[in-house]
């Protein structure tokens, strides 16, 4: 392979990833759930570390639905992707950087009382692995690290209903 073709090749998953990792970012502030949304962005073996928990498989999906459904709104950016070729043309690791803010449900601040901040925000880095499949970049893992957050986070012990929206 030329040198040329190499750095092409290292751009174009640069691309690929970056842009999963958007479209990904932007489906969970759209809340588009629909039936077999997360093939679209993750492998059936997909392992996902956060501040809620660490899960796998079919779990890891519900457990980001069920963390977004503690909040009436949330913004998710992310910037300053780095992304690691694997050994071969089909595995990738990647870095970024990434603002989250999140909006309480209603219910929270009622039951938070009078002058309750209504945000909770989070400046972080996401890392994650990637596959490539037939239908694309996949993550297979990825992992959530806090570096600083802002509000009080949402109770965690809760269980939220769609009543409670």
């Amino acid at each position: 392979m030329s040198e040329t073709s190499s750095t092409t090749d290292l751009w174009r998953t640069h691309f690929e990833i970056s842009t999963l990792i958007s479209g990904f970012f932007r489906l969970l502030d759209e809340r588009k759930f629909e039936q077999g949304w997360a093939g679209a962005f993750f492998t059936d073996d997909l392992r996902t570390t956060t501040p809620v928990g660490t899960a796998e498989g079919a779990d890891a999906v519900r457990l980001v639905e069920e963390a977004l459904g503690r909040f009436k709104a949330t913004l998710h950016l992310s910037s300053d992707v780095i992304v690691r070729s694997g050994p071969d043309d089909r595995t990738a690791d990647a870095s970024w950087n990434a603002h989250m803010t999140h909006v309480h449900l209603d219910s929270t601040l009622r039951a938070r009382g009078e002058g309750a901040d209504p945000l909770f925000t989070v400046g972080g880095v996401w890392e994650g692995s990637f596959r490539r499949t037939d239908s694309g970049w996949r993550m297979s893992r990825t992992l959530v690290r806090p570096v600083w957050t802002t509000g009080e986070p949402p109770d965690l012990a809760a269980r939220v209903s769609a009543a409670a929206r």
